[in-house]
């Protein structure tokens, strides 16, 4: 059996291999990420210039492709914080391993879905009024105040747990990067140099922060679900979209988290550290959350089909057998049903086909948010034929430089920070081989 000792040498070189990572394809990777987000500059220089009315959005649907994505990647922000978080409270052993990638996600969705409630805004120079003039009994306020907050802890929380591996990068790496990168390593270490009251003081600050960012992660995708259940809107006028709203945060963030996992874990070289028991165990957290969605779209549909008011009867019309049919029948059977089958069955409970059950409910529940937001507008409030929408080039281009973005941002993260939480997944290691020897010796002694 390999010792704890080489273990973490091949663990360490492991991780601090992907700092090296170079050759052609990653350039070309790298290229293609910055040509669509430079061909998403041009779009929002010409939206800038021209004013909105160059996406479809008017005044009977003023939300749409953008509100979308923000939506979307605040609920997979919920990937890591929230995850991660659980998983530490709940002492999981295998979550090592995927805490910091996981954390990473976190973040990252959070800044790209940010950007989009900017792009969104006619005006973004005044954002600032938000702040000077805003209406503090506004579900936008609260819902920036919310993000703000998020973003900031989840920031402290991806830093604190990675110290520890930045001391490493400062130690290992003093020949192989530039200046500039090393200082950066030496000032967020903060001169770990691993003794027992560094640790200690480690130990209880994980210790205080996982506490505190579960509710802070409940809250941020509640006040953003209030953003809609707030609005006179007939279909959404709901009392249960805090919990929906949080439960397809998670779904989605676990989703993404797979997704990335399997990349990550191809392109690094990981196999031996994020294993298929993280993939089968992500997959049962997959499942057991589309059965949540499943008992929540069931409580919210059967309850308003069964008494029908008639403000109801054109939202259901469109969303189940009209305009917006073919998405819902999708979400409901390619985003909640199929990764159930996949994950349920031996022979599909394959990395694999998690990876697929994971792409399908990424995709589903990104148009979940999008018939949430452009069928709840399309209702009429007044006497009016309904409107439509249909997203132009501009708001795709945008759209398709917002998910460049997003993988750009996770692609440098892990070029120049470790990908791993290496002192956690030693002292773990550490932890069974104790557990291990202490059930060896009783049996050696009788």
């Amino acid at each position: 059996m390999e010792t704890v000792t080489s273990w973490e040498e091949t663990l360490r070189e492991r991780t601090l291999a992907a700092t090296r990572t170079s050759g052609r394809l990653y350039v070309a990777w790298l290229a293609g990420l910055g040509l669509v987000i430079a061909w998403g500059f041009v779009a929002y220089a010409y939206q800038w210039k021209n004013g909105l009315y160059v996406t479809d959005m008017r005044d009977r649907i003023s939300w749409g492709l953008y509100i979308t994505a923000f939506v979307f990647f605040i609920g997979i922000s919920h990937a890591g914080t929230l995850i991660s978080a659980i998983l530490r409270v709940a002492n999981a052993g295998w979550r090592s391993p995927v805490t910091r990638i996981a954390e990473s996600i976190t973040v990252v969705a959070l800044v790209s879905g940010a950007l989009f409630v900017i792009v969104d805004m006619g005006r973004p120079e005044r954002l600032y009024q938000f702040w000077l003039n805003g209406n503090w009994q506004s579900p936008l306020m609260w819902d920036m105040m919310a993000i703000t907050i998020y973003l900031t802890a989840s920031v402290v929380y991806l830093y604190v747990p990675m110290i520890p591996d930045l001391a490493m990068f400062r130690d290992q790496l003093t020949d192989q990067v530039s200046r500039f990168q090393l200082w950066v390593y030496r000032t967020l270490a903060i001169g770990w140099n691993d003794n027992r009251t560094q640790r200690e003081a480690l130990s209880r600050s994980i210790g205080i922060l996982m506490v505190l960012i579960i509710p802070i992660a409940v809250s941020v995708h509640t006040v953003v679900s209030w953003i809609f259940a707030m609005t006179l809107r007939v279909s959404w006028n709901s009392t249960i979209f805090g919990f929906f709203f949080v439960a397809g945060a998670i779904y989605s963030g676990v989703a993404t988290l797979i997704v990335v996992l399997a990349v990550m874990r191809r392109v690094y070289h990981l196999e031996e550290y994020i294993t298929r028991l993280h993939f089968t165990y992500l997959g049962y957290i997959l499942v057991s959350m589309s059965l949540v969605m499943i008992y929540g779209n069931a409580s919210e549909y059967i309850t308003k089909g069964f008494k029908m008011a008639e403000e109801d009867r054109f939202a259901f019309e469109q969303l189940f057998a009209r305009d917006f049919a073919s998405m819902y029948w999708f979400y409901f059977f390619g985003g909640l049903v199929l990764p159930i089958l996949l994950v349920a069955f031996k022979p599909s409970r394959t990395i694999g086909g998690i990876v697929v059950a994971a792409v399908f409910v990424d995709i589903a529940m990104f148009i979940e948010r999008y018939f949430i937001v452009v069928a709840g507008l399309r209702v009429p409030i007044m006497d009016y034929e309904p409107s439509s929408y249909s997203p132009t080039w501009v708001e795709w281009s945008i759209l398709a430089s917002g998910f460049a973005g997003f993988m750009l941002l996770l692609t440098l993260f892990a070029r120049f920070f470790p990908i791993l939480a290496v002192w956690e997944m030693t002292e773990e290691r550490a932890e069974r081989a104790r557990e291990a020897e202490a059930e060896r010796v009783p049996e050696l002694v009788t």
